[in-house]
């Protein structure tokens, strides 16, 4: 995992080197000393914002020892957006998707960490366990008649943030558009028109 977590890391030097903040999606995990280690690596680069770790406790918990007094942000992985319940069942888990969501954002919390990773349908359930200080970061974002891939728990970007998320997760749906800059304005312009939305609506008639 140390090799695997440092592979790279000159590429995502060289991004921070140009101003941009590293969104590092690694969802870390692994024995727990080797998490720590991990993560004491990247945060000693410098280079990273966001870091994600399944929300294991242990792992979590060991995350938050490892970025020791660095301003990685560490952020959890609930339940991957590409998961349904059947996935679940696979893993042997009997319980529903919104309880596993919610047991893991109360261990998330204890942990210490500075944000959770959930799909877009949990928004306003994690809001609630997590409270207002810890930031919701959202996969599983695609734009109307967009292709849906893999995920399977997924909204449109307004839908995400008008539940309430703080940052959006948007990968395939640009990365592999013909006109990955097309897709890219179209998002932000379905971002700006719900933003005006919710502006409008708390003008006073």
């Amino acid at each position: 995992m140390e090799l695997y977590a440092a592979a790279g890391m000159d590429f995502v030097k060289q991004v921070s080197g140009l101003g941009k903040q590293v969104f590092l999606d690694l969802k870390l995990y692994d024995i727990a000393e080797t998490v720590k280690r991990a993560t004491r690596r990247i945060c000693e680069s410098g280079a990273v914002t966001f870091l994600t770790v399944h929300a294991s406790r242990i792992l979590m918990q060991a995350a938050v020892e490892g970025r020791a007094s660095s301003n990685v942000k560490i952020l959890a992985v609930t339940v991957l957006t590409s998961f349904d319940q059947n996935d679940l069942a696979d893993l042997g888990i009997t319980a529903a998707l919104s309880e596993v969501v919610a047991l893991r954002v109360r261990k998330a919390v204890e942990a210490g960490v500075d944000g959770i990773v959930c799909s877009p349908l949990e928004v306003a359930q994690v809001r609630q366990i997590a409270g207002p200080d810890l930031k919701l970061v959202i996969p599983g974002v695609r734009s109307a008649g967009a292709s849906l891939g893999d995920q399977k728990r997924v909204a449109t970007p307004a839908e995400a943030i008008r539940a309430g998320a703080d940052y959006l997760v948007i990968g395939r749906q640009i990365t592999r558009a013909a006109d990955p800059a097309a897709a890219c304005r179209q998002i932000l312009a379905e971002i700006a028109a719900e933003r005006e939305t919710r502006q409008a609506s708390r003008v006073p008639a």
